[in-house]
């Protein structure tokens, strides 16, 4: 079959999509829906968030070691086929055992996705073009968020329903991956796989410790709004139809946050991450204090949709420029400190609602972001 770049992207977009946006942050659109049907409390929420991230966390470590075996194909093919396994798992579960199952196993195919898109676009795209093919595969997130809140709308009340939609469309997507990514034999040969030393972790290029401790920073206050976002709307008085707007919003600013790319190439990565960080930061505060707002909460929505998936692809270009000849692995470990700052964040998230009220762990987490603001990329 005729290698075609553009079909490589759409179908690494749609795996994207299809992992993080539906197998993922779809679970704080449906968490008052889970709490309702299992009797859980905002703790128990927060630590089943947290598992998904968890879940995220190993499988990116395990799938940046089997990229460079297995080629981005047969890792993709996994990524597609957890998702599939985990939202059915979800859609069907009996108990809060099997829904902590599912989420987990779910949110594990985000981890296996990263790694194997990026290093297809890294291999198979034209150097011209890499910055912009990679934010557009990212920005996949934002497309799965914007499918997931029309249709949580539309089928209120019936969370299983949905779900039962999302795995097929994550079957679907399995398909073309399966269609559309090269094999691994088609690769061409003139990079290395992993760390210089042979061991991860290691051998690591100045500026990796900023990249990691930023990445870790922005997951961790990102986390309000994708794990509290439903709840801080409901809390305030908002509608159901408020929050199906505005989680269909994220994921329509989430698209244009693949123009990432763009501002990158214009501003440098350093000014870019600086102002995606601080609209994520405004962004916590307006959904801390009038989430039930509609003007305001479709603005706060805006600016947090685009500023995720641009900060996203900021750290995907940061990380494939720091090791351009490892892009899996670069994009790898920079995607699993977000992940970890968002394990991290998510139950105390949870746990923090009751002393601090949801309104005060909106601010932390946009204190936290702040923070990462001021740790501005360097040299690259």
């Amino acid at each position: 079959m005729r290698l075609r770049p553009g079909w490589l992207v759409a179908s690494g977009t749609a795996l994207i999509a299809t992992c993080y946006g539906l197998a993922r942050f779809t679970y704080g659109l449906f968490s008052p829906d889970f709490a309702a049907e299992f009797a859980l409390t905002p703790v128990v929420s927060g630590l089943l968030g947290s598992g998904s991230y968890v879940g995220y966390c190993v499988a990116i470590v395990v799938a940046t070691a089997l990229t460079t075996r297995w080629g981005p194909r047969r890792v993709g093919l996994l990524a597609g086929a957890s998702a599939t396994v985990g939202i059915t798992m979800v859609a069907t579960a009996a108990s809060p055992t099997m829904l902590a199952a599912g989420l987990i196993v779910a949110g594990s195919s985000t981890g296996i996705a990263s790694p194997p898109m990026a290093g297809a676009v890294a291999r198979w795209v034209r150097s011209a073009r890499k910055d912009q093919a990679q934010t557009l595969v990212n920005a996949g997130t934002g497309v799965g968020v914007l499918v997931s809140g029309p249709v949580a709308f539309a089928l209120q009340g019936h969370w299983r329903v949905a779900w039962a939609v999302f795995a097929v469309v994550a079957a679907a997507v399995t398909v073309a991956v399966w269609r559309f990514v090269p094999a691994e034999d088609r690769a061409p040969r003139r990079h290395s796989p992993g760390p210089r030393s042979g061991r991860p972790f290691t051998g690591l290029p100045a500026g990796t410790r900023r990249l990691l401790l930023c990445s870790g920073l922005m997951g961790m206050g990102s986390i309000a709004v994708w794990t509290l976002g439903r709840e801080a709307i409901a809390d305030q008085g908002g509608s159901p139809s408020l929050t199906g707007l505005v989680w269909t919003v994220i994921g329509a600013a989430g698209v244009v946050g693949a123009l990432a790319g763009a501002g990158v190439h214009r501003l440098g990565i350093g000014r870019s991450w600086v102002l995606g960080m601080a609209a994520m930061a405004v962004a916590s505060v307006v959904f801390a204090v009038l989430a039930a707002e509609p003007a305001a909460a479709i603005v706060a929505a805006a600016l947090f949709g685009g500023a995720y998936i641009a900060l996203t692809g900021i750290l995907l270009v940061w990380a494939t420029r720091l090791f351009p000849d490892r892009a899996s692995y670069g994009v790898g470990i920079s995607f699993l400190c977000i992940a970890a700052g968002q394990a991290v964040g998510s139950p105390l998230a949870g746990a923090g609602v009751e002393p601090l009220t949801l309104a005060g762990v909106f601010v932390a987490c946009a204190a936290v972001t702040v923070v990462g603001a001021l740790l501005r990329p360097r040299g690259v």
